[in-house]
């Protein structure tokens, strides 16, 4: 009885994230009505106040579903470079590039910091700052990376990456700023290298 609970509580959650998703998307957070997106769901208001607490809550979930994705994402991509240099290099770039995506751009990087506040604080953004640490540790000890405290050097990346990506996304013109961004993600992380690869 109680596994079965456990089953409806996490459908629950499933339906009203994935509901969440496409109303914020599509019309912004402010504007999506909780009324609709609980109809969507086919559930009640009850269970979003159950299952998150208020509609902030249900942000923050999907705010960390889409951040998961995309933190997934560009280690796929990081790990095709066939390095931890380019690796490093990959990933930053990809994330940079995800700003580009519609829902990333309104969800993530805009809604996300303007409601649920400093996106370095979010659980998600600590799990890709973990594995950015343990990557600049290696590269650190792989005698690539100059002798830095590595959390710091993940933090400053990480951040570079994200202000990046919150900078393509509040632009005129998301296209013209990608490849500035890029090429300056680039050069500073090179500013790192103990020699010129």
């Amino acid at each position: 009885m109680a596994n079965r609970r456990s089953e409806s509580m996490q459908e629950n959650r499933r339906k009203l994230i994935a509901a969440a998703r496409k109303a914020f998307a599509e019309r912004g957070y402010t504007a999506a009505s909780m009324d609709e997106l609980t109809a969507d769901a086919g559930l009640t208001r009850g269970a979003l106040y159950h299952n998150f607490g208020d509609k902030r809550g249900l942000l923050a979930a999907v705010v960390d579903q889409i951040d998961m994705e995309m933190a997934a994402r560009a280690k796929e991509i990081g790990a095709l470079a066939g390095n931890d240099w380019q690796g490093l290099l990959a990933e930053g770039a990809a994330y940079i590039e995800m700003a580009l995506n519609p829902e990333v751009q309104r969800i993530v990087l805009l809604d996300g910091p303007a409601v649920l506040g400093d996106p370095s604080q979010w659980p998600s953004q600590n799990t890709c700052l973990q594995v950015t640490k343990s990557t600049v540790e290696r590269l650190i000890a792989q005698g690539i990376l100059k002798q830095l405290d590595a959390e710091a050097t993940a933090r400053l990346l990480s951040g570079a990456a994200l202000n990046a990506a919150l900078w393509i996304a509040a632009s005129e013109n998301p296209q013209n700023v990608l490849p500035k961004a890029v090429e300056a993600f680039h050069a500073l992380a090179a500013g790192l290298l103990l020699q010129r690869l």
